[in-house]
């Protein structure tokens, strides 16, 4: 009887002890993810804005389609040059005043795009627009390690990297209505006013991250403090446990094939995942007469099921522990339908096939990032997780780029999304050859302490 009875009691115990750790981890998800949702919307808008804007721009501006072209991929060209120092200056001034800071400069360089006056200034500001930009991705990457353990971290990624996704369904009429409500207010052009409008707001959302944002939970006032001594020593144990209480070297990063395998296994992604956000118009346009408000309708429902498919994977990846299987499956399915896509006997199923590609390419972000994250801890982490963003980039380069040269070559999509499957593919086999270890599931985790508040 009192084994039985001792039994109970540390079931109780151990019931109690979940409840408050779950309470914890909504008041830190509910405080801070909303926030790097907000951000992460804007950096997809601000970056991809100029799709809509070239409908008018290029005439007023005299730009030819090579020379937008051109100043398109400058932003890549500035993104993989600071991804990498971005990070380690947040790492050494924290969290807060660097993310602030950088809202702050992108929208202002965002914002300043509408007044442009030549091809230099125009090439100028997407690259330095890019240069800005490269420090928010990995820079957020890394801040959610501080505050997030790793049985929690793929649905705090999956509730900001959505934004991406929601960006590309929202910013599309969001864009368009606003060139359409603003035509030659002021003697201003309706591109020029979309520019300001969509830039500005993100100076602001900079101002409101240096007002709430807390660089590590020992410094939030708005946990008790029995919240942040648990929290802090749940991430203190993850990360002894991690690196055996031995300090990593920057340059590990640099010697660690896990590091250049993820860089790769995820810029062959992004050869799909940009190709796909840049030419899905496009695309959908080519499987029947459509009207353009079909069209805008039809490409936004594959990032709208990749919404949907980041939080179910996210919350079964945490919820079993496994980020690498997930993975490796939803870029393989993506590679295979993608490739159906390309030959379907009909332009029904080509377009459903797409769709399947849409949920599981988007899918996938999350967990890539939930493991680029847990590779190291301190100054290796921030590089490394930076450094893979940077290299993988050139997926970015290379995806859309190759989508216009196929397309040019055989005048038929097939084979460019033939391409872009097998890049997928790449990434599938990839992944499954990834050393990476099992997280613990969130619920089979460490009990909080019962010191009192």
């Amino acid at each position: 009887m009192n084994n039985q009875g001792a039994t109970v009691r540390r079931a109780k115990e151990d019931a109690v002890d979940m409840d408050f750790e779950r309470a914890v981890m909504r008041k830190v998800y509910w405080r801070l993810v909303p926030l790097l949702f907000l951000a992460m919307f804007m950096n997809y808008l601000d970056r991809f804005n100029i799709g809509f804007a070239a409908l008018k721009m290029n005439h007023d501006m005299g730009f030819s389609p090579a020379v937008f072209g051109f100043g398109a991929s400058m932003f890549f060209f500035g993104y993989m040059l600071l991804g990498v120092p971005s990070n380690l200056v947040l790492f050494r001034v924290g969290a807060r005043r660097w993310l602030g800071l950088v809202l702050v400069v992108w929208g202002v360089v965002a914002a300043s795009t509408a007044f442009i006056w030549s091809e230099g200034s125009f090439f100028s500001l997407r690259f330095i627009l890019g240069m800005v930009e490269a420090g928010y991705l990995p820079g957020v990457a890394l801040y959610v390690t501080y505050w997030f353990p790793a049985a929690y971290r793929a649905r705090a990624v999956g509730g900001y990297i959505i934004a991406g996704q929601v960006s590309a369904v929202v910013g599309s009429p969001l864009s368009a209505f606003l060139m359409t409500t603003f035509q030659q207010v002021l003697g201003i052009h309706d591109w020029q006013w979309m520019f300001l409008l969509e830039g500005l707001p993100t100076v602001l959302l900079g101002l409101v991250f240096l007002s709430m944002l807390t660089d590590r939970p020992a410094n939030a006032h708005w946990l008790s403090p029995r919240e942040r001594d648990w929290l802090t020593q749940r991430l203190a144990d993850e990360r002894a446990k991690q690196d055996a209480g031995r300090p990593i070297p920057l340059s590990a990063m640099l010697t660690d094939l896990r590091v250049w395998s993820l860089a790769i296994l995820f810029g062959c992604a992004l050869v799909g995942i940009y190709g796909l956000l840049v030419w899905l118009p496009q695309i959908v346009k080519s499987l029947g007469h459509l009207s353009l408000m079909q069209i805008g309708l039809l490409s936004a429902v594959p990032p709208l099921l990749g919404v949907i498919g980041t939080l179910i994977v996210s919350w079964n990846s945490d919820r079993t522990g496994d980020r690498k299987y997930h993975l490796a499956a939803l870029y393989g399915v993506a590679g295979v339908m993608l490739a159906g896509s390309a030959f379907a006997p009909s332009p029904v199923l080509a377009y459903l096939m797409l769709c399947v590609v849409g949920l599981c390419i988007n899918s996938g972000n999350s967990l890539f990032w939930s493991i680029n994250a847990s590779l190291m801890t301190g100054v290796a982490a921030a590089g490394s997780i930076a450094f893979v963003n940077t290299v993988a980039q050139f997926g970015g380069l290379v995806g859309p780029w190759m989508i216009g040269v196929v397309k040019g070559y055989t005048g038929s999509y097939s084979m460019a999304l033939f391409a872009m499957a097998c890049s997928l593919i790449l990434s599938a086999l990839i992944t499954l050859s990834l050393r990476v270890r099992r997280e613990v599931p969130a619920g089979a985790v460490a009990p909080a302490p019962s010191s009192a508040d």
